[in-house]
């Protein structure tokens, strides 16, 4: 007889970390430390630790925002860690005190493509890569959008370069699908919004 399945859900769980080192923090939000880590249960307590790097991230909240005609309003972005310019939403870090994911999503849709919208539907929260990354990004669908300029915000570095533009949706999903497309925001709120329903294309 098989022994009975886990559950089908994340669960919470916290190993045992023996001592912690930071090898990188500055006055940024994301930082990087090494925890040497012990398997749990009393058998593992005398066990030699394993080290494991670890990116400490605030989370962060990205907008598929959808005009009346079912298009998605798109970045063009340069990313310096990889070399290349990638089809993006607006998206932005948790990195205030107290705010909800939501309100992210709201100021990035402003701030990044100067939209504002009526109405909002959580799509998926997920951790991008959690073998090292604590990052734990909110996808919203918003809808209803109105134009009201970037508030006064003035984008620097790469998002001064940064090109915006309407792509239908039907377009966006088939370049997710046949590889065009590769940003894991983009590509999982895509597939997401279409697994629901939630596009009339």
């Amino acid at each position: 007889m098989c022994p009975a399945q886990p559950e089908v859900r994340d669960q919470a769980e916290q190993w045992p970390v023996v001592r912690s080192a930071d090898l990188h923090r500055d006055r940024w939000v994301v930082a990087l430390r090494e925890d040497w880590v012990r398997r749990p249960g009393p058998e593992h307590a005398e066990s030699e630790p394993f080290r494991r790097v670890v990116m400490e991230h605030p989370g962060a909240a990205v907008v598929l925002a959808v005009d009346d005609d079912e298009r998605v309003l798109c970045l063009w972005q340069y990313r310096h860690a990889v070399g290349r310019r990638f089809v993006e939403v607006p998206a932005g870090l948790l990195d205030q005190p107290g705010e909800e994911p939501l309100d992210v999503a709201r100021r990035e849709l402003v701030e990044e493509a100067g939209y504002e919208a009526e109405e909002w539907t959580h799509l998926v929260s997920t951790y991008a890569s959690p073998g090292i990354s604590a990052e734990l990004a909110h996808l919203y669908l918003a809808r209803g959008l109105r134009h009201v300029g970037r508030q006064g915000f003035t984008p620097e570095h790469e998002e001064a370069e940064m090109e915006t533009g309407w792509v239908p949706f039907a377009e966006l999903r088939a370049a997710v699908l046949d590889g065009r497309v590769q940003d894991a925001p983009v590509v999982i709120a895509v597939l997401t919004a279409d697994a629901r329903g939630l596009m009339s294309t």
